[in-house]
């Protein structure tokens, strides 16, 4: 992506390191932008950052270091993935998440304005909306989050739609639903120790690095009894954030948009699939429901798609297994 005078644009990545923001980094370099990094490491892998990519380690908190980072470098855009993101994390230490999400968003905003940087793409969650009261849920659904994780998102959201309203920033909130798969070209996949999405855990159970995976409920109003998610492939997630960005630098308005495909898989839907891929039984184990977990979620993707004129690569479950897979076998390789 090249601006007026013919330059690449500058995109700063935050959280570039980790799972998502890795595969961020990845399109938007194939895209033509000049990328940047900032992450401290806590969870990223310095291993993720292609060859050639600046990097700089720190936390986005040191507003001293963003602040430097912005007179240094000219930043025509941030795209924020730094922050926790582990629900039950965050319901027994949420001090922890306001003070990692929504504090230092708050700082890194205002570094924001202060340099003039107008165009800022946030990683938002569909946690936002707690338990909806339709499904597929639209942005026009009620935000009324029932863990700190989602309340330190949406606060972040408020922020973003306040400080725009009176500054030159133009964002997008995208709110993810449940994110998995990994890079096609076995570049970048979740890396994290004791992930906790369903897909990871299940990848990891068949190649025995877990004894079981967790069935958190069996008497869910959905068709099989358990939980219905609507999962995204990491990359086509990737493609969205390039997308909005060309769409944000190219004059778009701000927007809150959901990122998912608008239809769900079971947990045994997700199971059933993981075997059928690796040609192997999963070990599994039934406890309780967890508080709060909704029975069905899933999105309404269509304003992403009318805005963007997007369209999804790999909207498929055992795609989307399978390159989970692939990148949990070519990691456990390279730790022997």
């Amino acid at each position: 992506m090249t601006g007026a005078s013919g330059p690449p644009r500058h995109a700063l990545v935050l959280g570039g390191a980790g799972y998502i923001g890795s595969h961020a980094v990845l399109a938007l370099e194939e895209a033509g932008y000049r990328v940047s990094v900032v992450d401290d490491l806590s969870t990223g892998f310095r291993s993720a950052i292609p060859p050639g990519v600046s990097f700089h380690e720190g936390d986005i908190g040191d507003l001293r270091f963003i602040e430097a980072l912005f007179r240094s470098e000219r930043i025509d855009a941030v795209m924020h993935f730094a922050g926790s993101l582990v629900v039950p994390e965050s319901v027994a230490d949420p001090l922890k998440y306001y003070h990692n999400n929504s504090c230092k968003s708050h700082g890194l905003i205002a570094s924001c304005v202060a340099a003039g940087i107008e165009h800022f793409v946030f990683s938002s969650t569909a946690a936002v909306y707690g338990i909806p009261d339709t499904v597929p849920v639209p942005e026009t659904a009620a935000t009324r989050p029932i863990n700190p994780y989602g309340s330190s998102k949406l606060v972040i959201e408020w922020m973003l739609r306040d400080v725009a309203a009176v500054h030159p920033l133009r964002f997008a909130a995208l709110r993810y639903f449940n994110v998995a798969g990994a890079d096609p070209a076995g570049r970048a996949g979740q890396s994290t120790a004791g992930a906790t999405h369903l897909i990871k855990v299940a990848v990891e159970q068949v190649l025995g690095r877990r004894a079981s995976v967790q069935i958190f409920g069996t008497d869910f109003p959905t068709p099989d009894g358990t939980g219905v998610r609507d999962y995204i492939h990491v990359s086509d997630l990737a493609d969205v954030h390039v997308r909005i960005l060309d769409y944000l630098l190219g004059g778009g308005e701000s927007i809150n948009a959901n990122c998912g495909y608008g239809r769900g898989f079971s947990v045994k839907d997700v199971l059933s699939m993981t075997e059928r891929v690796a040609g192997k039984r999963l070990v599994t184990e039934l406890v309780e429901r967890r508080a709060g977990d909704p029975a069905m979620l899933i999105s309404d993707p269509s304003l992403i798609a009318s805005t963007l004129g997007w369209r999804a690569q790999y909207d498929d479950l055992e795609t989307i297994i399978r390159h989970a897979l692939e990148w949990e076998r070519r990691i456990d390789v390279s730790a022997n």
